[in-house]
C-alpha cells in the first residue's frame, strides 16, 4: 500500500505531499493544473522512461519518493534484500523507494535506502502497484491482452499446462533450427567431408611419425657432407693425437708435435717443480685437466671417424623420405607435428559430419516426441482457458450490472485457427505460438437484442471504461495487487452510470487501495480522502498545489466540478447530496 508520496522540482509542481491510506483516494482538479502530474511522478517511482523534460525551470534535478508498506510474503521483499536495501518504520514494514531525474537527464534510483538499477523499481511495481489509463483501454482491444487477462483471472490452472507448454515449444524450435542447419547446409557439409577424407587418405599412405622430418633432415645433412665431415674429423684427429707411423707405432712422447705431445711435454715440466708454489701447481692442475679432456676428444673423433660411412643408397632413400613429408606440410601444416594435429582434428570433424543421418533421424525422433508433449500441453491450456473464460465472462457481466449495464454481457471467445502447417490438436491441424493455440477475443453484447460483436468494434468510450473498470475487479479478486492507480478511465461516462462507477471503485477499495484521477463529482464523492490539484493564480499554469481536502473545501470543489461554480447554492446542495448517497452506499457494504 502507497502512504506517502512526495514530489519536488517535477513539472508544474514545486514541492507536494500526498499522504495516502487504505480505501479509496481520488484526485481532482481543473484540467491543465497538473493532476496527471502526481501520476507521471509515481510512474517515474515505478521504473518508467525519465525525461529531463519533467525537471522544473529554475530546479537541478526533480525528485519523488514513495513510502510502501509491504508484508512479509510480498515478492517485493525478497528483491529488497538481494539489493541490500531494509525496511524501515514502526513496524518495520515500510519500504522507501525513490528517484531523482537531473535536468541533463542523467537518472538515480534507490530502494530500501540502496542505490538499485532502475530497472529494479520496474520489477518491483508489478508486486504492489497496478496502474491503467486510457491508453490501458485502447490495451485491452488487442488479443494479447485479452488473452493475458483470461490467463490471469484463472491462475494455476492455465498457469501450469501454459509452462508445460512453452517449455516444450521452445524445445521444439531448438530441434526445428538444428534440423534446418543440417539440411540447408548438407551439400557444402558432403564437399567438407570429401575434402577431409581425401586429406586423411593422403596422410594415411605416408604414415608420417612425431619427429620423423626432423631426425631425417639431421641425417640428409649428414650423409650429404659425409666426404667432408670425414677429412675435418681426420685432421682434428691428428692435430690432436699426431699421425701414426708406417709401422703403427706411435712417436717418442718427447717427438710428437701433435696437441697431446706438446701438452703432455709442458705437464712434465711443471710436475719436476711441484709442491714449491702453489699458484705454479694450480696451473699443473688445470694443465692435466686439459689433458684429460682433449684425450677424451680424440678418442670421441676416432670412433666418430670409425662409424661414418657414406652410404649413396641411404641418402636416396632418406632424400625421398623427406619428400614425401615436405609434400604433407606445404598442404596441412608447417611442420609434421602440425600435421598430424589437422588429421586428429579432421578425423574428429569427419565423424560429426558422417554422423548427419544419423543425427537427422535422432532429432525427427526427438521431434515427435515433443510435439507429442506439445499437444497434449496445448490441449490442456485450451480446456483450462475454456473453462476460465465461462466464469470471467459470468463474473465481468455481473460486474457491469453494477456500472449501469445491467442487460450488458461480454462474451469471452476461445477459439482456434485452421493451419495445414500446423499442430494436430483433437484431430485438427490449427496454428500455434508461444503462447498456445488458443485465439482469445473478448466481444461485447452492450443491451439487450444488441448483435454480439467485437469489443473494438462494439464499444463506445464509456462502456469501454466500465467494461475496463468490471475487469479489474473481478482480477482483483483472482489476483490481489496491494494497489491500483486509475487515471481517468471514467472518460466518456457520465449520469448514473457515473454514480456507479464511484460505487464500484469503492467496491474494489475494500480489498484493495485505490487511486483514482477523476473529473467527476460523483466517482469522486465515494473517495475516503479527497486531494486538488489547483493552480494558484489565473491564466498560464506556472506551478500546481496539492491539497488533502475535507468538510467545506471538499464541497466547494464537488460543486466545481458539478457546474464550474464553486459558490453556487444549487451546485453545493447536489454535492451535498453526492456526498450522502455515497456514505449510504458505502455503509450498506
Amino acid at each position: 500500500m502507497l502512504l506517502e508520496l512526495r514530489i519536488r522540482g517535477l513539472g508544474a509542481i514545486d514541492e507536494a505531499v500526498l499522504e495516502l491510506g487504505p480505501g479509496f483516494a481520488a484526485v481532482t482538479g481543473e484540467t491543465g493544473a497538473g493532476k496527471t502530474m502526481l501520476l507521471t511522478g509515481l510512474g517515474l517511482l515505478l521504473g518508467g522512461r525519465a525525461d529531463s523534460g519533467l525537471v522544473r525551470g529554475g530546479y537541478p534535478k526533480a525528485e519523488i519518493e514513495g513510502r510502501f508498506r509491504i508484508g512479509a510474503s510480498s515478492p517485493a521483499l525478497a528483491i529488497v534484500e538481494e539489493c541490500g536495501g531494509t525496511l524501515d518504520g514502526d513496524e518495520g514494514d515500510e519500504l522507501l523507494v525513490a528517484r531523482s531525474i537531473t535536468a541533463d537527464g542523467r537518472s538515480r534510483a534507490f530502494l530500501g535506502g540502496r542505490s538499485v538499477p532502475v530497472a529494479t523499481l520496474a520489477t518491483i511495481a508489478e508486486d504492489l502497484v497496478t496502474v491503467h489509463g486510457q491508453a490501458d483501454q485502447r490495451g485491452l482491444l488487442r488479443p494479447g491482452v485479452q488473452r493475458g487477462v483470461l490467463d490471469r483471472y484463472a491462475g494455476d490452472a492455465v498457469a501450469a499446462p501454459l509452462s508445460d507448454y512453452r517449455a516444450a515449444f521452445a524445445e521444439l524450435a531448438t530441434i526445428r533450427a538444428e534440423l534446418e542447419a543440417i539440411t540447408a547446409h548438407r551439400r557444402e557439409r558432403t564437399l567438407e567431408a570429401d575434402a577431409l577424407r581425401h586429406g586423411l587418405a593422403e596422410i594415411d599412405a605416408v604414415e608420417p611419425t612425431a619427429g620423423e622430418d626432423t631426425m631425417l633432415a639431421a641425417e640428409a645433412a649428414r650423409l650429404g657432407h659425409a666426404e667432408a665431415l670425414r677429412a675435418a674429423a681426420r685432421s682434428a684427429h691428428v692435430a690432436l693425437h699426431g699421425a701414426e707411423t708406417d709401422a703403427g707405432a706411435s712417436p717418442a712422447p718427447d717427438a710428437r708435435s701433435d696437441a697431446l705431445g706438446l701438452l703432455g711435454a709442458a705437464r712434465r715440466d711443471l710436475d719436476a717443480v711441484r709442491g714449491h708454489d702453489a699458484q705454479l701447481d694450480a696451473l699443473a692442475g688445470r694443465l692435466a685437466e686439459s689433458s684429460y679432456q682433449l684425450t677424451d676428444v680424440a678418442v670421441d673423433l676416432s670412433a666418430y671417424l670409425d662409424r661414418l660411412d657414406a652410404d649413396p643408397q641411404r641418402l636416396a632413400v632418406v632424400q625421398e623420405r623427406l619428400a614425401r613429408l615436405s609434400g604433407l606440410t606445404k598442404r596441412y601444416a608447417a611442420d609434421i607435428a602440425g600435421v598430424l594435429e589437422w588429421a586428429g582434428q579432421a578425423r574428429a570433424r569427419l565423424g560429426g559430419l558422417d554422423d548427419d543421418d544419423s543425427r537427422v533421424g535422432e532429432l525427427g525422433q526427438r521431434r515427435d516426441e515433443v510435439l507429442s508433449r506439445l499437444t497434449g500441453a496445448a490441449t490442456r491450456l485450451s480446456q483450462a482457458r475454456t473453462a476460465a473464460a465461462a466464469r470471467l465472462e459470468c463474473a465481468v457481466s455481473v460486474e457491469l450490472s453494477g456500472l449501469a449495464m445491467p442487460a450488458a454481457a461480454v462474451p469471452v471467445v476461445v477459439s482456434r485457427r485452421a493451419d495445414p502447417h500446423g499442430l494436430v490438436v483433437d484431430g485438427e491441424s490449427v496454428a500455434f505460438g508461444q503462447w498456445g493455440v488458443d485465439d482469445v477475443e473478448f466481444r461485447l453484447v452492450a443491451h439487450e437484442g444488441a448483435p454480439d460483436r467485437p469489443l473494438h468494434r462494439g464499444a463506445s468510450g464509456g462502456e469501454l471504461s466500465r467494461v475496463m473498470l468490471a475487469v479489474e475487479i473481478v482480477l482483483a479478486g483472482a489476483d490481489p495487487v496491494p494497489t491500483f492507480v486509475f487515471d481517468e478511465v471514467d472518460a466518456g461516462v457520465g449520469g448514473r452510470a457515473a454514480v456507479e462507477v464511484g460505487r464500484r471503485l469503492a467496491s474494489l477499495a475494500r480489498s484493495a487501495q485505490v487511486l483514482v484521477v477523476t473529473h467527476l463529482p460523483q466517482v469522486a464523492a465515494f473517495a475516503d480522502r479527497h486531494v486538488v490539484v489547483a493552480k494558484p493564480g489565473r491564466g498560464v499554469v506556472t506551478s500546481s498545489e496539492v491539497d488533502l481536502i475535507d468538510g467545506d473545501d471538499r464541497l466547494r470543489e464537488l460543486s466545481r466540478m458539478l457546474g464550474g461554480q464553486e459558490e453556487s447554492k444549487l451546485a453545493r446542495g447536489h454535492a451535498k447530496e453526492l456526498l450522502a448517497t455515497a456514505a449510504e452506499a458505502k455503509s450498506g457494504r
